[in-house]
């Protein structure tokens, strides 16, 4: 009796962390060309309140993205923040 409470408990808290896992690996994608400069900050790595503003700002000035990379050219902004990112950031409203 105590072992079948033991081999349920310890699957059960199997299941629970293949779930949690399986949730904290779902990026949330993000469009470039929408987004306000608080979805840019909250949902891309690296990216605060001041980069997020240049993004917002670059993209006023000189229209849409039409790669993902031209996110390099903003102010403070370099390839390596965009390469980590690269799953996250969508141009529009298609999901990858």
């Amino acid at each position: 009796m105590i072992m079948n409470y033991i081999v349920r408990s310890v699957c059960s808290a199997i299941v629970g962390i293949y779930l949690l896992s399986s949730v904290a690996f779902a990026l949330e994608q993000v469009n470039i060309n929408t987004a306000d400069a608080s979805s840019l900050a909250k949902l891309l790595s690296g990216v605060g309140d001041a980069k997020a503003a240049e993004i917002v700002r670059y993209r006023e000035q000189n229209g849409p993205f039409g790669r993902v990379e031209q996110l390099a050219e903003v102010k403070g902004i370099g390839k390596a923040l965009v390469q980590r990112n690269f799953d996250r950031i969508r141009l529009s409203s298609e999901t990858k």
